[in-house]
């Protein structure tokens, strides 16, 4: 897919079970089979992990980092995609990344931000990068991890993070708006998490949204089901409805990071003025 001078690509890991607490299981072929289950009152959720590559001839820009399994020494998910390994399929290395953007700090998103080299020492995945998310996020996911999680589905897991920030990776950002390069934008949402950011990528008249957990997948563009996973349930859905109705508005492309199946999607209204998400 391309906006502009820019091509984008989706980074499958697969599929997980994302439990309430916080616990990650991954399905295996013989696991996923039946519908999926994607209602915060079950015990867990059948999701995809799937972080974004932004690619120009200037820089290599990645939206969230996914779980990395099989990244560590010693992993027990070694036959598991992960970002880098899908890198390889477009001939990059991780070291060919220049951005790193983190909608928000919960595991499934930033997990493989990191990884334990043979030494037992925490190194970043992608040493040429900076790792850009909003300075409240950081002080807010500080202030849980020594406190019990009353989120269902959500978990921070700030460990190896912490050598990310002592190393100087980590750009923490003040602003609710900021450009990180020409065309590509963060703006600060809140609601999922009080430091929820989503990313604009346009060019040339053209543009795409990549909106997190605010939107986490095609099955939640009518209705509301994240009561129970976000912060500030009322915030989430504002923000939601107020971007849905400026991708309309701008014929945009939305891009998933949670969905099983439609994982992209151009925004439109039926005659029901329901939301409906047209193939590219």
């Amino acid at each position: 897919m391309n906006i502009g001078r820019f091509s984008i690509e989706q980074l499958s890991e697969g599929r997980f079970e994302l439990f309430d607490d916080g616990r990650v299981n991954r399905l295996t072929h013989q696991e996923d089979t039946g519908p999926a289950i994607d209602l915060p009152t079950q015990v867990s959720s059948t999701v995809g992990i799937d972080p974004v590559l932004v690619s120009s001839n200037e820089h290599k820009i990645l939206l969230d980092t996914g779980l990395g399994w099989g990244l560590d020494a010693g992993s027990n998910y070694s036959d598991v995609s992960n970002a880098v390994t899908n890198l390889d399929i477009f001939g990059l290395q991780p070291e060919d990344i220049t951005h790193v953007i983190l909608t928000h700090l919960h595991y499934d998103h930033v997990a493989g931000s990191t990884y334990t080299d043979d030494q037992s020492k925490t190194q970043p995945t992608f040493p040429n990068a900076k790792y850009y998310l909003q300075k409240r996020e950081w002080e807010y996911a500080l202030s849980e991890t020594s406190e019990a999680n009353l989120v269902k589905g959500a978990s921070y897991k700030l460990d190896d993070l912490y050598r990310l920030f002592a190393d100087d990776y980590l750009v923490l950002l003040e602003k609710d708006f900021k450009e990180i390069v020409r065309g590509i934008t963060v703006l600060w949402t809140g609601g999922h998490t009080p430091g929820h950011q989503v990313i604009r990528i346009n060019d040339s008249g053209e543009s795409a949204y990549y909106l997190g957990d605010l939107l986490p997948s095609e099955k939640h563009l009518n209705r509301y089901a994240m009561r129970q996973m976000d912060i500030h349930p009322n915030q989430a859905k504002k923000k939601k409805i107020q971007l849905m109705r400026q991708l309309c508005d701008e014929n945009a492309c939305l891009l998933f990071y949670h969905s099983l199946y439609s994982k992209s999607g151009m925004l439109t209204k039926n005659e029901k003025e329901k939301y409906v998400l047209k193939s590219i």
